[in-house]
């Protein structure tokens, strides 16, 4: 079962439980008072969106609400946990990945479809894709900007924590990071939005194909 969480300001949980909901994959969303996950979560998936409006920063005051600490205790126990977009940020304030998020380079919201490429599949996440193969998905957000020190990006290449790239990096993120995981590799974060990439209808399937990594697990 897929735990959806739910903070004042999201805007993509009834997105990612329509995508699992297409991969015959229960769900439950998780609103951000409560201090337990549903017994039988699985995985849990921090969706988009503006908690708490992004005041002070992207996520920083969503990472101290109740759910969060039951979130923390669930992937330090080896749970599996996604951070799409302001789910990312949420899991770099929270401190269970590394690094930063600043500001857009140019200054502005961006909102397009984005050319991601596949840097590390020996995760669950990206499973069912090849090394440098290359995934179009949307990306929309102003605090994108991936940061972290040349000590910490130089650990990740080392524990293959980088995940996907942009081909034309739209925010200045360093080493053109769109998405890493921990050196567990059962948290994963990125700023591009799978659950808005799962029909052909709406430009194509390769979201869904990304979320369905997670089915072998679930």
């Amino acid at each position: 079962m897929v735990a959806i969480l739910q903070f004042l300001g999201t805007n993509c949980e009834y997105d990612v439980e329509y995508a699992f909901s297409l991969l015959h994959i229960p769900t439950q969303i998780v609103w951000h008072k409560e201090t337990a996950l549903p017994q039988e979560t699985k995985l849990v998936i921090i969706p988009g969106g503006f908690s708490y409006g992004d005041y002070l920063r992207s996520g920083a005051i969503a990472q101290f609400s109740p759910i969060m600490k039951a979130v923390i205790e669930f992937a330090n126990a080896g749970g599996y946990v996604l951070g799409i977009c302001n789910g990312f940020q949420i899991l770099l304030e929270s401190g269970l990945l590394p690094g930063a998020m600043k500001r857009n380079k140019n200054l502005h919201f961006i909102s397009k479809d984005s050319d991601l490429k596949i840097i590390s599949n020996a995760n669950v996440f990206l499973s069912k894709f090849q090394p440098n193969a290359i995934a179009k998905i949307p990306i929309a957000h102003a605090d994108g900007n991936y940061y972290i020190d040349e000590a910490g990006l130089k650990e990740l290449k080392a524990n293959d924590q980088i995940l996907l790239e942009y081909v034309h990096n739209p925010n200045g993120s360093v080493g053109n990071i769109a998405g890493i995981c921990n050196k567990h590799k059962n948290v994963f974060g990125l700023m591009p939005h799978p659950e808005r990439a799962i029909e052909k209808l709406l430009g194509g399937e390769i979201g869904l194909k990304m979320l369905e990594g997670f089915a072998e697990i679930l």
